[in-house]
This record gives structure tokens, sequence and C-alpha cells, in this order.
């Protein structure tokens, strides 16, 4: 996301920080460092938040839930479920689910590669809940056949491969014509 928005102006919001740091757990300097996020598509915990925020802003849930499923698809992912769950139209709870792409439930690399986020929301009717799982561009499935590249030969030791079969071959005949 942005770094500047956590560091404040002139490193105020991150004394503040450290500050607090230093009272709660009596840490002596505590240091902090903050770091950009390339790509906060593909981070599960800030698409849940800012589907949070935007229904808090007011926006309808479905409105809200394929707005982030296309940021996300766009962004490269192999995959991506959100799931919107509380009172979402009537008085009785239930849930929406929003999918696109290859999203492996189970096995190895559902485990190894996905990445998951739950946030929930204070709204008018009650608590809404945000779940979002991405499948990242950089998963590898074990299913996937990867090809390599074949290696050319140069011409010219192809015509003299070409050439020693052609003389294997007449060798050959030679040696039929000789015995029959």
């Amino acid at each position: 996301m942005r770094p500047g928005v956590v560091i404040g102006r002139g490193g105020e919001s991150i004394r503040q920080l450290a500050k607090t740091l230093e009272e709660k757990f009596g840490l002596p300097n505590p240091q902090i460092s903050v770091a950009e996020i390339e790509v906060p598509e593909l981070n599960a915990y800030i698409v849940a938040s800012r589907i949070a925020a935007a229904l808090r802003r007011g926006v309808h849930f479905r409105r809200a839930g394929f707005w982030a499923l296309n940021r996300i698809m766009e962004a490269g992912a192999l995959g991506a479920e959100i799931i919107i769950s509380g009172k979402l139209r009537t008085e009785r709870a239930r849930y929406e689910k929003f999918r696109a792409g290859y999203l492996p439930k189970s096995g190895e690399p559902a485990m190894k590669y996905m990445r998951k986020a739950e946030v929930h929301v204070q709204l008018k009717p009650g608590i809404f809940g945000v779940k979002v799982r991405i499948m990242p561009p950089d998963a590898e499935f074990p299913d996937k056949i990867k090809i390599l590249e074949t290696i050319k030969k140069a011409p010219s030791e192809t015509t003299e491969t070409a050439e020693t079969v052609e003389a294997k071959a007449e060798e050959t005949e030679e040696k039929r014509e000789a015995e029959g």
C-alpha cells in the first residue's frame, strides 16, 4: 500500500507507535521498519479490509464483492473466492460467494499457496463477515505439466549424421547380398 500513511507527517505516527510499544511491552528503543506491498490486490487481508470499508460506506455487498474479485483477477491471480455473510437483504442471515479462476479447496497446493483472510464489520443490521481466499500467480501445482525447450542441433551436425546413417544402410545391404 503506501508507507507514507503509516509513517505520518515527519514520522509522527511511527514515533507514537514506537512510544506505545516501549510503554506497554517495556522494549528499550524499539525499531520499526515499514515496507511497501507491491501488489495489494494479491494480499487477502488488504482486499478483505477494502470490502469491509466499502460495506461500511454503504456500498451494496454484490457490487463490493464483484469489484474486489475483478481487481484480484486483473492483478494476475490464478483464482479467488470472496464470501460475504450476514443479514444481507433480509432479517435472516445468509452468505453470498463470488468465485473466479482455479481455486483448489484441499490438498498440498491449497495449504501451501492459498492466501486467506477474514474480517468482520459492524453494520446497522448486524455483524457482516468477509472471507477472502486468493491463489497467487506463482503457485505451482503437481498436476501441471512443464514442457522443456528442445535443443536444436546445428545444420552441419544433422547432415553428418544423415550421411553416416546412409553409409550404415549401404553396408548392411552389401552384407545381405554377400550372405544371400
